[in-house]
């Protein structure tokens, strides 16, 4: 499986919530940016199934695994850690599962961070909102690597 290879995320990184709920406070998506994510994210993570995040804020889109196991050593998101591994936030910043190097090229970037709990039971990062077209590629392939970790395929 391939490692993310990310360009340097222009500007400075947004603002974000120091504790729970950890949200973006600056920079956000715009709404048409939000939605373009959202659809995609819909369209392209085959076998997810979407509903009501078990974690996040109310609006959260949440995307799970069904019926599946993540590969061995996966951690995904709290408190099931096996079956959602992604959701979006209403200001388009999102929270995800990811592999150790996906992590540390995510936040070595400007991308993203650790969540305020991060912990080798909590492996949950912040991917920043897209806020342009490119920037919308980004995400996508960087959503695509948190699919990657916990499903074992590719998109």
């Amino acid at each position: 499986m391939t490692a993310l290879t990310l360009p340097v995320r222009a500007g400075g990184r947004p603002r974000t919530g120091p504790s729970v709920p950890h949200v973006q406070l600056s920079q956000n998506s715009p709404d048409e940016v939000r939605e373009r994510l959202k659809r995609w994210m819909t369209e392209n993570l085959r076998d997810a199934v979407i509903r009501p995040s078990e974690i996040s804020e109310p609006g959260a889109l949440a995307f799970f695994l069904d019926g599946a196991a993540p590969p061995a050593g996966a951690v995904l998101l709290p408190p099931r850690l096996n079956a959602e591994f992604a959701h979006v936030h209403t200001d388009g910043s999102l929270h995800m599962a990811l592999a150790e190097e996906d992590q540390r090229e995510l936040v070595d970037k400007g991308w993203g961070e650790r969540h305020p709990l991060y912990s080798p039971t909590v492996n949950v990062v912040m991917l920043y909102g897209p806020r342009t077209d490119g920037e919308l590629r980004i995400a996508e392939a960087v959503i695509g690597a948190s699919y990657r970790y916990a499903t074992g395929h590719d998109l």
